[in-house]
């Protein structure tokens, strides 16, 4: 087996998803990569993020983006910086992961891609908990016919909003958020990974109220103006020819009894877990069989591994292969909810012009860690 250098990679937003996802990412998949340096505007948040997680470097932005050692940086700004952070660190040579969205409009995301082709740089986008447990195992199932071919389906991310538990929720009822932009990702990530592209959708939505109040810690009884629509229904029609819904609302007050992702086919049902993580039940009912049953989970990555797409492109980008949670990936689904929301304003079905592969599955076959089988693969540490 011939062993690979791990990427040298930087963060750029030292928040909660960095604390919590990405840095513990890093270290599972140290054999892909170094997590060498994190960056804020606020450089002494950096530090004291670096020092509290033992990072070796806690610099700016622009001190992390002129550092040659640094070839992948991992973009965790807000929705609004994503594009403009981007596209410095395109410009300073390094390959990109963002997280989601990929950008709040088709401009920033064509724009960012032209910037990554003109350089021929990488550019990779979350969600990747769509290569988790819960999501490969649902598309091996589909894969191997056990419901036959996707009619249709409904999905479903259904909450009263972010303002009970996040920190800081403001930023989620601006432009570049809301329940589509934030969590639209996830699902369209996931029905594209299982069905393939869409064609066509069709939308109504709203905004509910003006303006939600904090209710978690430290800001609770503040109050933040409502920029986005907050209740969105929208009808996806695929390439595939699957006729799909998917709403998505922050205003539901009590409880519902709704699945996240719950798929039809010519042979039978399936649901698939929330694609907010990377494990859940996979439950499927084959026709004049059985009732939706539990079956079992065929692929790793079961505990909350975010940060596998990181470990993925930079294997891939030494590899030569194409990486999983790819731009084209989440162009396309940029795309899909640019287009909800002009379908909802003029009450007319919106043609989408994007398209994507399917990124290639996760091998069933492979022990959690090895990302790769043959004489390059590379096992986590």
């Amino acid at each position: 087996m011939t062993t690979i250098a791990p990427m040298r990679i930087g963060l750029i937003g030292c928040g909660d998803i960095a604390r919590k996802a990405y840095v513990p990412a890093c270290r599972r998949f140290a054999s892909c990569v170094e997590l060498a340096a994190c960056a804020d505007l606020d450089v002494r948040r950096a530090e004291a993020f670096a020092k509290d997680l033992g990072i070796p470097c806690g610099t700016s932005v622009e001190a992390m983006l002129a550092d040659p050692s640094i070839e992948l940086v991992v973009n965790l700004t807000i929705p609004r910086a994503h594009a403009a952070v981007d596209l410095q660190a395109l410009a300073a040579g390094k390959h990109v992961f963002s997280e989601k969205p990929f950008g709040i409009s088709r401009a920033e995301g064509r724009t960012i891609m032209q910037a990554a082709a003109s350089r021929s740089l990488r550019m990779g986008c979350a969600p990747d908990t769509v290569l988790g447990a819960g999501v490969q195992t649902a598309r091996n199932y589909i894969d191997q016919g056990l419901v036959g071919d996707i009619i249709g389906g409904a999905c479903h991310m259904i909450s009263n909003g972010p303002e009970d538990w996040h920190p800081n929720p403001g930023f989620l009822y601006q432009r570049g958020a809301g329940p589509l932009l934030d969590m639209g990702p996830y699902y369209l990530h996931t029905l594209v990974t299982l069905i393939g592209p869409v064609r066509r959708v069709s939308a109504v939505a709203k905004r509910t109220w003006p303006s939600r109040t904090i209710l978690s810690q430290p800001l609770r009884g503040t109050t933040v103006p409502v920029e986005v629509p907050t209740h969105v229904v929208s009808i996806l029609e695929f390439h595939s020819g699957a006729v799909i819904t998917l709403t998505v609302s922050f205003d539901v007050r009590g409880g519902h009894t709704l699945p996240n992702i719950e798929l039809f086919g010519s042979a039978g049902t399936i649901q698939v877990p929330d694609p907010n993580f990377t494990d859940g039940p996979v439950r499927l009912s084959r026709a004049g069989m059985h009732p939706l049953m539990e079956y079992q989970r065929t692929h790793p990555y079961r505990d909350g591994s975010r940060g596998v797409g990181v470990a993925d492109m930079a294997l891939a980008i030494r590899t030569g292969r194409p990486h999983r949670a790819s731009a084209e990936l989440a162009m396309h689904a940029l795309d899909v909810m640019e287009a909800i929301g002009e379908a909802s304003a003029s009450g007319s079905a919106v043609d989408i012009a994007s398209t994507c592969e399917r990124p290639e599955a996760m091998r069933a076959d492979l022990p959690e860690g090895v990302l790769d089988a043959g004489p390059m693969a590379v096992i986590a540490a």
